[in-house]
């Protein structure tokens, strides 16, 4: 392939108009990819999944068939995360390690997008280092991928089209869901917050929500084809609607959502600061609303979470994780901590260790601080020793296992409803699937399938799984 550039980079302003849009696709597009094959390569969180399902839809529109690997695809599609630098790193790896059969299969076509797409830094990178890469596009014209891919069959050179504004509300965008009874539904895009550490608002843009009856026609198709479980996504679920001017957004959509029937709801993420009152009676009514909250906290110190940008105290987040436990007594907590944030001295840690005792969450997704380019944190002096960051990993992740292990314990002789799986990924013989509570069961069982809710005696405990009988 010739490999001609064309670059396409709107570098307008993070706020903007936002426009309501429903997708629209061209006839000619159906006959793109007959014959032919596609795989998605999915990175980081489930927004990405959720677009991965979308562009799948859209390859799925446009006559090209799924496959799992790489050498037996016609188009590769990286869908990349930019929230950690060894994320990135990861995706450039997995390029270089493919660079030689790409250029064997010049007929084969690699395309980029998702966040690392937003970065200019990563464009010049693959542009300079991976030039085989034959499209680029970002998170805010993904509505744009087919014309895109016409393109680069038509024109035989690198397309690169990215867009710094935040984009649309684009409706009706197709999916091919990797999930017949589990479904992301995105209920808005971007976030306000701007926490010095992240990257999510400069490749995600500013919180646009979706209309509320978009969303709820959206969950009740998804449950008339025989879906159990839906999960409400945005960078901070709580402040869905605030950019509609609706008083207390979030909380009536959420009991919409329970209103339809669907089996199980879940939301992620929430904001500490953002959380209401209304949201936890809203948890505690509705039995279909799960009983399970992921609740980043990322330190134990004030003076960390002020340079951070979070917004809260830690004591105004004590105060709303007791009241969570007061008003819904078996309610789950899973959070977010970052150890090794640029400045944070010993004891400042042991306050994020106190933050665990006090908690003792059932499950953390725990990060050693590292900067990202263009954050207000990269400019800071990180001024910790790489081995100090990783001590205190080990330290801050052997206190939370301890206290996982200790809450898996309580279930052992208890019944749980879990939504099936299917065969567990290490060892066939044995089902998957999670609980109410939002825990991992490997569970024994006969003439059980995928999407089916089980009953399951709950015999053994491990920090984060749990081992039982179906009943």
């Amino acid at each position: 392939m010739n490999k001609n550039i064309s670059v396409h980079i709107k570098n307008q302003p993070l706020v903007g108009t936002i426009e309501r849009d429903s997708f629209l696709f061209q006839e000619e597009f159906m006959q793109l990819g007959i014959g032919k094959t596609y795989c998605v390569l999915n990175y980081g969180c489930q927004a990405n999944v959720r677009d991965g399902e979308t562009l799948s839809g859209m390859l799925e529109m446009m006559s090209f068939q799924k496959v799992d690997k790489i050498e037996e695809a016609d188009v590769v599609i990286f869908n990349t995360c930019a929230v950690r630098q060894t994320a990135e790193e990861h995706v450039f790896g997995k390029l270089s390690a493919y660079k030689s059969y790409k250029e064997n299969h010049p007929g084969r076509i690699f395309a980029l997008c998702g966040c690392m797409a937003q970065e200019e830094n990563v464009i010049e990178r693959l542009l300079k280092k991976h030039p085989y890469v034959d499209l680029i596009f970002g998170t805010h014209n993904i509505d744009r991928f087919p014309q895109l891919l016409q393109r680069v069959y038509e024109e035989k050179q690198t397309i690169v089209e990215v867009e710094a504004k935040p984009g649309g509300v684009i409706e009706n965008l197709p999916v091919e869901r990797s999930s017949s009874y589990k479904a992301f539904v995105n209920i808005m895009y971007g976030c306000n917050k701007f926490c010095t550490y992240c990257i999510v608002p400069y490749t995600r843009g500013r919180e646009r929500s979706r209309l509320k009856e978009n969303i709820i026609e959206e969950i009740r198709t998804f449950q008339a084809q025989g879906g159990k479980e839906v999960t409400l996504l945005g960078q901070n679920v709580n402040a869905y609607g605030k950019d509609l001017k609706l008083e207390d957004g979030f909380t009536d959509l959420l009991i919409d959502c329970a209103k339809t029937g669907v089996d199980r709801i879940r939301f992620y993420t929430s904001h500490p600061k953002d959380y209401s009152v209304t949201t936890i009676e809203a948890m505690r009514d509705y039995p279909n609303i799960m009983k399970s909250l992921h609740l980043p906290v990322q330190s134990g110190n004030n003076e960390i979470l002020r340079r951070m940008g979070r917004g809260y105290t830690i004591e105004h987040y004590f105060q709303l994780f007791d009241d969570l436990k007061a008003r819904i007594p078996e309610i789950t907590f899973t959070t977010d901590i970052i150890v090794g944030f640029p400045g944070e001295t010993d004891e400042q840690f042991e306050d994020t260790l106190k933050l665990v005792d006090h908690c003792k969450f059932d499950l953390a997704y725990t990060f050693v601080y590292s900067p990202r380019e263009g954050t207000p944190a990269a400019k800071m002096p990180d001024d910790i020793p790489l081995s100090v960051k990783k001590e205190r990993l080990q330290t801050l992740n052997a206190r939370i296992s301890s206290y996982a292990k200790a809450n898996n314990e309580t279930y052992v002789g208890k019944t749980l409803e879990v939504l099936c799986e299917g065969p567990s990924k290490k060892n066939l013989a044995i089902l998957s699937g999670y609980s109410k509570e939002n825990k991992l069961v490997n569970f024994k069982g006969e003439n059980i399938q995928a999407g089916e809710l089980v009953n399951v005696e709950i015999t053994d405990a491990k920090s984060y799984t749990l081992d039982g009988q179906a009943v």
